[in-house]
This record gives structure tokens, C-alpha cells and sequence, in this order.
């Protein structure tokens, strides 16, 4: 389907996702809003626990029914649909083929007693009209995109059988085989190691760019973000707290938690106090007890006493209309090399 450039392929509004627990219900993921576009990728930073895989898997609709609740006037706009509201019948129908999704860990996403070419060709028999004959062909030639070798071999093997790397790119394939209009990553290149991170990362750039479909990429590693992103999103304790491009967020990052990450970032030539890299003070807030202003303020040292009082909005902001969730944004240039603000 071709896809008009300036209008948003997908629309989040207001999503706001519930978990049921022995300790009652916790809002995991708050009130967030974005759009993708077709043909860009899109990086969802912050640390563990920030509500990250939550907001994918809440897109996708993966969470378990039993005990999750997506709020009633979320809005997830697909084509027209909601995805919050719509029947599982119909999400089938998007799930894998409209939308797909990469997980995390492959040997846990891929059935160990099935062939890779049946789990590829798992999603073409249910969402085209190929015979067994074409979905062979077809699996064959996403192994052969995805820059397998010896494809038609690696297509009657089993997951044990193939490297980590390997795994990962059969992840992608079984993603890509219907040509998604969305791809989400949910941190693809954690469990591998720096040279096959980066033949993964420039696998999926050039698929992108070859079929035009836009990435959500789900990450805590700033570096993936610098290197294939077109904009980024900072969530903190279940909130979107910043959005900006790339550059914008790597030059002028306007919330203090954004900054913290990027000056958290190992740089060649960057100076060090006492030797050791800056980091965080503090940890991210239970979500069963957030502070009653800003959720950022136990670590902030930009603190007053407004922030303890009142929780900051998402809005845009004077320095450059880019909206971010600070009382008092920070409104300053950051040295990429020293990390110095100026």
C-alpha cells in the first residue's frame, strides 16, 4: 500500500495501559501520545521499567488479557481502526502483516521444534494467497534478504542449529515477509555482540529504505538511537517526557533526564571526573508510589519547589516549539565531545 509521506501512519493518542496485581491496579504506561511515519524510524529511549516494551506490546496488543487493561479512550490509529478497541479477530488480521513485531530474545521467540522455513512461512500461510510451492520460494527469499547464507539449507534447519546472529535475522525475515507498514524492535541487538549489532542495524536500515516501512525502535542504547534514528521519544515512569529529532536531542536535549543519558554516553576524548563516567543518581520511582509533582524531581539537580508541587505537562516550549514535560527546560547546547552544556 503506498502511503502519503506527510500524514501519519500511525496515531497514538491518550494510550494509556493497567496492570491487575496482588497489590492492586498500576499504570504502567500514562497518557502517551506520538505518530510514525511512513518511511522513518522512530526510537523509544529511557531506562528499564520506563514502559518502553509495555507501549509496543500495547500497539501490538500482546499484552495477556487477564490481568492488563488498556484504558477505553486510548486511541491507536491504524487505517481508520483503533487498535485499543478492536475485536482479536481483526488484530489477527494486522498483527504480522500490517504491523509486526521483533522481539527481544530470539530462542525464546522462535519455536525450537519447527523448521525456520514452516515459522516463515507461518505468516504467509495465514496473510497471502500463496500456495506451498510460492510460501517456499518466498521464505527462501527472505533468507536470502535478510543475507543468510546458504538459504535453502538454513531453511530446513532448526533455531539451535543457527548462530545468535543468524536467529536475529530470521527474526527479521519472519517480520518482513509481508511487508509490513510498521516494524517494531524491541531491543534487536541486546544479545548480540558489537560487529553483528551493527550488521543488524544496517540490515534493517536498508530494508527500510527497500521497502519503505517505518520502524519503532524499542532501546535503552543512545548509540543505536544517534545511528539509525530519525526521531526520538523519551519516556520516564510510564511518561513520553521528551520528543525531538536526533539532532535536536543529541545537541539541545531540553529535560534534565535527557541530558543525564547523553552525558552517561562513553565518548573518545570526553573528560571525566574523578575518572568515571556521570551517572543517575537514584532509581526510577515505584509505579505503585510516583511522587505527586514531577517524576523525575528525587533525581533532578534541577529541582524547586514547583516541581514538588505540580507535575509538568507535555508541551512545547519556547527555545525551539519542541514538547517536552519540564517545569524549567533547559534551553542549552551540549558539547557532544566533552558533554559540557554551554
Amino acid at each position: 500500500m503506498t502511503n502519503e509521506p506527510n500524514k501519519p501512519i500511525l496515531k497514538v493518542r491518550g494510550m494509556t495501559t493497567r496492570f491487575r496485581t496482588d497489590r492492586g491496579i498500576v499504570t504502567a504506561v500514562d497518557d502517551v501520545s506520538f505518530d510514525v511515519y511512513p518511511g522513518e524510524t522512530i526510537g523509544i529511549v529511557g531506562e528499564s521499567g520506563c514502559g518502553k516494551t509495555v507501549t509496543s506490546k500495547t500497539i501490538m496488543r500482546l499484552l495477556p488479557e487477564r490481568n492488563s487493561i488498556i484504558d477505553p479512550n486510548s486511541k491507536i490509529m491504524f487505517e481508520g481502526m483503533n487498535l485499543a478497541t478492536a475485536s482479536e479477530s481483526e488484530m489477527r488480521l494486522v498483527r504480522g502483516d500490517r504491523i509486526a513485531m521483533i522481539f527481544q530474545e530470539p530462542m525464546t521467540s522462535l519455536n525450537p521444534v519447527f523448521t525456520i522455513g514452516w515459522q516463515i512461512e507461518e505468516a504467509l500461510k495465514y496473510h497471502t494467497s500463496l500456495d506451498r510451492s510460492g510460501r517456499r520460494e518466498r521464505a527462501i527469499e527472505m533468507l536470502r534478504l535478510v543475507e543468510i547464507p546458504n538459504p535453502e539449507q538454513r531453511y530446513k534447519e532448526y533455531p539451535h542449529q543457527l548462530s545468535g546472529g543468524m536467529r536475529q535475522r530470521v527474526m527479521i525475515a519472519i517480520a518482513l515477509c509481508c511487508e509490513p507498514d510498521i516494524l517494531i524492535a524491541d531491543e534487536p541487538t541486546t544479545a548480540l555482540d558489537v560487529t553483528i549489532q551493527a550488521q543488524i542495524l544496517a540490515l534493517m536500515a536498508g530494508l527500510k529504505d527497500k521497502l519503505n516501512t517505518s520502524i519503532l525502535l524499542i532501546t535503552h542504547d543512545l548509540g543505536v538511537v544517534a545511528q539509525v534514528c530519525d526521531r526520538v521519544i523519551v519516556m520516564y515512569a510510564g511518561r513520553v517526557i521528551e520528543e525531538a529529532s536526533v539532532f535536536d536531542l543529541f545537541h539541545r536535549p531540553q529535560h534534565p533526564y535527557s541530558k543525564a543519558l547523553l552525558e552517561s554516553i562513553p565518548r573518545v576524548g570526553k573528560k571525566l571526573e574523578n575518572g568515571r563516567l556521570p551517572t543517575i543518581p537514584g532509581i526510577v520511582p515505584s509505579l505503585f508510589n510516583l511522587p505527586e509533582g514531577c517524576r523525575f524531581q528525587d533525581r533532578c539537580e534541577y529541582k524547586s519547589q514547583r516541581c514538588v508541587d505540580h507535575e509538568p505537562c507535555l508541551e512545547p516550549h519556547a527555545f525551539d516549539d519542541r514538547p517536552v514535560r519540564c517545569h524549567t527546560p533547559l534551553n542549552q547546547e551540549v558539547d557532544l565531545t566533552t558533554g559540557a552544556t554551554e
